[in-house]
């Protein structure tokens, strides 16, 4: 809880400052929603320049609350700062099936959807999310699992349970160092 708290700060101070009080604010009156849904409508407004592991960080509290099927397309919006960085939202949108891997062996994984979602580009190690399946073949909208593979995505090195999208990142980012995302002045 701590460790979102902090990313939860970190990330609004990307925001100038009457705007990061209400993303902060949102936090304090547990509005993490909302929250998080003017955080990135705060970015794409003012154009702030986010390095890659600020979206996946803002990608990994979407899922968290949640929230990460509805804000994925405007997280892929938000403007990149150019900066080489050792982490990368690889997931596409939503609403393809690019990247789905069906079958996967390990830990009894074969009958969900595994969707790439994060890479390490420091490891090449690639956390997946793993999804059920609804009734009518799509994968569910919240995931079951996730998996910290190996760089050629052939065995899982970690799974973790339903609950641990922050617990996971923070795991695959062990390599890249503890910063998790890069503050920027605003303007």
């Amino acid at each position: 809880m701590t460790d979102d708290v902090v990313a939860w700060n970190g990330l609004a101070a990307l925001l100038p400052d009457a705007e990061a009080q209400e993303v902060r604010d949102c936090w304090d009156i547990g509005e993490q929603e909302a929250g998080l849904g003017l955080l990135v409508s705060g970015l794409l407004a003012h154009h702030v320049r986010i390095s890659e592991t600020a979206r996946a960080q803002i990608s990994v509290l979407a899922e968290a609350w949640g929230e990460r099927e509805a804000l994925t397309p405007r997280i892929r919006q938000c403007r990149g700062n150019d900066a080489p960085d050792h982490v990368k939202l690889i997931e596409h949108s939503d609403d393809t099936t690019d990247g789905l891997v069906d079958g996967w062996s390990g830990q009894g994984l074969a009958d969900f959807v595994l969707i790439p979602w994060i890479a390490c580009t420091r490891c090449s190690q690639v956390l997946i999310r793993a999804h059920g399946r609804e009734g009518w073949g799509a994968p569910s909208h919240l995931a079951d699992h996730y998996i910290i593979t190996s760089p050629d995505r052939a065995t899982d090195r970690q799974v973790f349970p339903a609950d641990s999208a922050g617990v996971a990142f923070a795991k695959l980012t062990g390599c890249s160092g503890p910063a998790l995302f890069t503050v920027r002045p605003h303007g």
